[in-house]
């Protein structure tokens, strides 16, 4: 059974693919159902993504496909391109050609907060969300940090920007990652393996390399692309 919010998105997410063939945005969908954060929306997606209501197509922001809804829903009579489970599972499955996929290039991804770019400091489990021109994305999941201090700017990354960062716990060297220092504080630095330790460079001739044992130091992702505000 679904949850009173989790039923009034699926039925919002699917009148809008009905109507205009794109999927919702989170802040349509947080202003439909009365939320005051997106987390919220981000948490209500995944339940139904779980319980395969919906599907997130793929490297494509705003695409939602729903594969079923429950009774009751916004199809009040089942047409004949609906068919029923099993009688003990209240639901309908969409067995027709999905709705057209969103045509655009921009996805979302999870904001987690501020990153050093200088001296380490925490980086922040966030709970908003960062629109980003998917051309800028690669394979693989990602998450946006908003930069903190100038010891990258050499590297043209500066204080107020977004780094985009594609999760992986390995990089190579050379490769701007995010460091997790002692498992408390994150910086972004060019990782550098030397002798056995883990270097992080800076991009900035006023700052010293940081050296850590290799057990110090684990990755958490590394730089996939760059944001900036004007």
């Amino acid at each position: 059974m679904l949850t009173q919010k989790q039923h009034e998105l699926l039925c919002f997410i699917d009148e809008k693919l009905k109507d205009s063939g794109v999927s919702p945005s989170f802040e349509e969908m947080k202003e439909a159902l009365g939320l005051k954060s997106k987390s919220g929306i981000h948490r209500l997606i995944s339940a139904l993504e779980e319980r395969h209501f919906i599907r997130r197509l793929p490297n494509r922001a705003r695409a939602l496909e729903v594969l079923k809804l429950p009774e009751g829903g916004v199809q009040e009579t089942a047409p004949s391109n609906v068919v029923s489970l099993h009688p003990e599972t209240p639901v309908r499955e969409v067995i027709s050609n999905p709705a057209p996929a969103a045509n655009n290039d921009v996805l979302e991804i999870p904001l987690h907060g501020r990153i050093a770019a200088g001296a380490p400091i925490e980086a922040l489990e966030g709970q908003s969300a960062l629109s980003v021109p998917a051309a800028l994305l690669g394979p693989g999941e990602h998450y946006a940090l908003e930069v903190s201090g100038d010891s990258m700017i050499e590297a043209g990354i500066l204080d107020g920007d977004y780094a985009l960062i594609q999760k992986t716990e390995v990089a190579r060297d050379g490769e701007i990652v995010v460091a997790l220092i002692h498992d408390e504080e994150a910086t972004l630095k060019y990782l550098r393996k030397d002798n056995g330790q883990i270097r992080l460079d800076p991009a900035n001739a006023a700052y010293a390399p940081q050296i850590y044992g290799a057990g110090e130091v684990r990755i958490q992702g590394k730089m996939a692309g760059l944001l900036r505000r004007y």
